[in-house]
């Protein structure tokens, strides 16, 4: 893992700017402490941060290869799963490939297959490929988005990064956001549409898009997508082929030249993956797995259980760690600890996020990162198999809008008049939402129910998702630590995709596809335990420390956040007994603190980023 950036110019002589490229790369050292690289020519300019352990090969970049009179350079961050096909085919092609590392294989891929280069890759990554040859650039993005690629155009120059503070490092990119990007970050927030960077002029090269760019101008194509045909399969055939699938993915990505662990909460999808990644081990003689799990000091006395949290994870922890014999650690996190790291998550995400459920995952990053140096997620099982309540709940699957943000009315009264009128939230919502339904891959003569059910998963893996995959990779990143996703393999999506809702939602409970198949690999009492999802404290001293800071923001009277806020709103709401109103804003976990929360990520942002409101 690491990070990228580098600045292409064809009008002028970049040799002399190598001060500015190492001030952008210097703001990569966060995710890529352990060294750094800077290739130049008169046209391009390209960096590297690099961290060691999780790149055990050591390989340095940019790295430069020639390949016939071509002369190319890449600078590359990720991971490829599986290489031993790609590399044993690169060979008998006759390329000089030293090594099955990732920047080697990419660009010998580039060289053989150009543009469709990275239909033959699988993994989590984005780079960027410098021709000098043919003055032109390429990149390309993992087809989940995992990895992030920023980029902006100026002046006929072109900027990229895996990171928007790179770019805003740059003496040409100011940190200025207009109303599209105030709509982002105060409505749409803290999820983004796709492609969209905020800051004004800079954009997120898409998930499965790759980009040309050279004198002639800026081309960009998708290089996947999913497609819609009719599932030929039974039910029981099905079973078989998703556990085969899934089994596959958890092999492919425990893949590494150092020991693989899992976060595991005791629910189904992350007791999926340690069920198989420790069967996988004990297969190869390995093991046994470490295993990490995260609670909050006073959950024990505090927690109480609701409708989406029926249970404490701890219970379900400790029946899968005896199932599976893993090594396990339990981490816990305190009050105090988790309000701190409101800041240093907005500063790994370079935007305001999803307050404490960033906060606790960059500080269960860091706890996990003494232990291990790569570990795997059950992230994104829920948005593949259909496992959130908008997938079952009619009046949620018949929405007319994003399920998660049904509040958006709610939400503005929050903002200052002047602000609503500049970013018409409601209309920018809708217009948000129906592009997003034009992008669906629709079956001919599909049923109306299996149609609009095909929607809310569109929805939910290209908008939904994206936002929960960014806050895993930023925040792990933020602390070292490589986190992998197998539920995010595309051939388990793309199988999954098409499987009729009747299936997915076998015995008719959430998921219930994913529970067959697992099926006689977790114990029944966990194949079948409800949905709950990423925990949170429930100490009462957090809503009353992040009230009693929001607060301090409205009356200190200096911040430049005031300007975006009704403050009277927020006072009148602060008056109330916060311990019983329910304000679920985003989605299942963004609620009365974490609404708190988020102005004073939204407050830290604007003073951090010296962001200028256009």
């Amino acid at each position: 893992m690491c990070g990228i950036t580098g600045w292409i110019d064809w009008n002028r002589d970049l040799s002399g700017e190598r001060q500015t490229l190492e001030g952008m790369n210097q703001q990569l050292v966060c995710h890529g402490p352990d060294g750094e690289g800077i290739w130049q020519s008169r046209q391009a300019g390209l960096c590297h941060r690099q961290l060691l352990g999780t790149d055990p090969e050591g390989v340095s970049q940019p790295m430069v290869r020639r390949f016939g009179n071509r002369h190319l350079v890449i600078t590359f961050h990720g991971r490829l799963f599986d290489t031993g096909d790609l590399y044993r085919e690169l060979k008998s092609r006759g390329y000089p490939v030293h090594s099955p590392s990732g920047p080697e294989l990419v660009l010998a891929a580039y060289a053989e297959w150009g543009d469709a280069a990275p239909e033959h890759l699988d993994g989590i990554f984005a780079f960027a490929i410098w021709d000098e040859t043919e003055q032109s650039l390429f990149m390309a993005r993992d087809r989940f988005g995992i990895k992030p690629l920023f980029y902006t155009e100026r002046a006929g120059g072109f900027l990229f990064a895996s990171k928007l503070k790179a770019l805003l490092a740059h003496p040409g990119v100011a940190p200025e956001v207009d109303g599209e990007g105030l709509a982002e970050v105060l409505v749409m927030g803290p999820s983004r549409t796709p492609g969209h960077g905020v800051f004004k002029g800079i954009k997120e090269l898409l998930p499965g898009y790759a980009l040309r760019a050279n004198r002639s101008g800026i081309h960009r194509h998708p290089y996947w997508r999913l497609e819609s045909r009719t599932h030929a399969d039974d039910l029981e055939t099905t079973i078989q082929r998703v556990r085969e699938l899934f089994m596959d993915a958890v092999r492919h990505q425990m893949e590494s030249d150092v020991p693989v662990g899992a976060m595991l909460s005791g629910g189904l999808d992350s007791s999926a993956i340690s069920a198989c990644a420790a069967e996988i081990l004990h297969q190869e003689g390995k093991g046994p797995l470490p295993t990490f799990s995260l609670d909050y000091v006073g959950n024990d006395r505090y927690f109480r259980p609701n409708e989406f949290q029926p249970h404490a994870d701890a219970p379900w922890v400790s029946r899968m760690v005896d199932r599976i014999g893993s090594r396990h650690h339990e981490v816990l996190i305190d009050t105090p600890d988790l309000v701190t790291a409101l800041e240093d998550a907005v500063k790994a995400r370079d935007l305001p996020g999803m307050a404490d459920v960033d906060s606790s995952m960059i500080l269960f990053c860091r706890e996990i990162k003494k232990q291990a140096m790569v570990v795997l997620s059950g992230e994104c099982a829920d948005e593949v198999f259909g496992g959130y309540p908008w997938f079952h709940r009619r009046e949620l699957v018949d929405a007319d809008t994003f399920p998660w943000a049904r509040l958006t009315d709610q939400r503005i009264r929050f903002l200052s008049p002047e602000v609503i009128q500049q970013i018409r939230p409601l209309e920018y919502v809708r217009d948000r939402y129906r592009e997003a339904l034009a992008g669906v891959s629709r079956l001919p003569g599909e049923d109306p129910e299996e149609a609009r059910i095909r929607e809310i998963f569109h929805l939910n893996l290209t908008r939904w998702m994206p936002t929960l995959v960014d806050r895993l990779d930023r925040m792990s990143m933020a602390a070292g630590l490589e986190v992998r996703v197998p539920f995010c393999d595309h051939r388990l999506v793309e199988y999954i995709w098409n499987v009729p809702w009747s299936m997915k939602r076998s015995e008719g409970r959430e998921k219930g596809l994913l529970r067959k198949a697992m099926a006689g690999i977790l114990p029944e009492d966990v194949l079948w335990r409800k949905k709950s999802p990423f925990p949170k404290t429930h100490h009462p001293v957090y809503l009353k420390q992040v009230v009693e800071r929001a607060l301090g923001i409205l009356d200190e009277g200096t911040s430049p956040v005031l300007d975006l806020l009704d403050l009277d709103a927020w006072r009148r709401f602060a008056d109330q007994d916060l311990k019983g109103i329910h304000f679920p804003w985003f989605g299942q976990l963004m609620n009365v603190p974490q609404w708190f929360a988020y102005l004073i990520q939204l407050d830290q942002w604007m003073k951090e980023y010296r962001v200028i409101i256009k």
